[in-house]
């Protein structure tokens, strides 16, 4: 990610270091990922230390250090999920795409993850793509959903 666009992000912030949450999150929006050049420059232009910068985007579960493929597919493993078959449909995605939850692709396709309960357990089981909720999802329709998204 380019300095000019992290100083834009950080300027639409005002430079304020209490906004730091709200700048990691803009710039995670846009590039997908937090780079370690990307939180030196947040650390010099806020004026933070960069270990507070770090702490931070290792403890909130939204961040990522490593890069994330282009397309964010979670399965819900929630109590309801998990009873209709949460994972058959994570073994479906974990062999359509060679990846398991956590993991990205080397094409830099998808990005799989595990989640506890996406807030639609009617529909169960659930796999979100991008934030797009697909429900009601067998492993057939988790394969053919996952062939639409290049």
């Amino acid at each position: 990610m380019e300095s000019e666009k992290i100083d834009q992000i950080i300027d639409k912030h005002h430079g304020e270091a209490s906004s730091l949450l709200q700048i990691l999150l803009d710039i995670q929006s846009e590039n997908s990922w937090l780079p370690k050049e990307v939180l030196v420059r947040v650390s010099q232009k806020l004026d933070v230390p960069l270990t507070r910068i770090q702490h931070i985007a290792t403890f909130y579960k939204a961040f990522s250090l490593v890069p994330k493929g282009r397309h964010k597919v979670h399965i819900c493993m929630g109590t309801a999920c998990h009873v209709r078959g949460a994972t058959r449909i994570l073994d479906t995605v974990e062999e359509a795409t060679g990846i398991k939850a956590g993991e990205t692709d080397l094409d830099m396709k998808f990005s799989l993850e595990t989640v506890n309960c996406l807030g639609c357990c009617a529909l169960g089981p659930v796999m979100n793509v991008d934030g797009k909720v697909l429900g009601k999802m067998s492993p057939v329709k988790t394969a053919e959903a996952l062939k639409t998204y290049e």
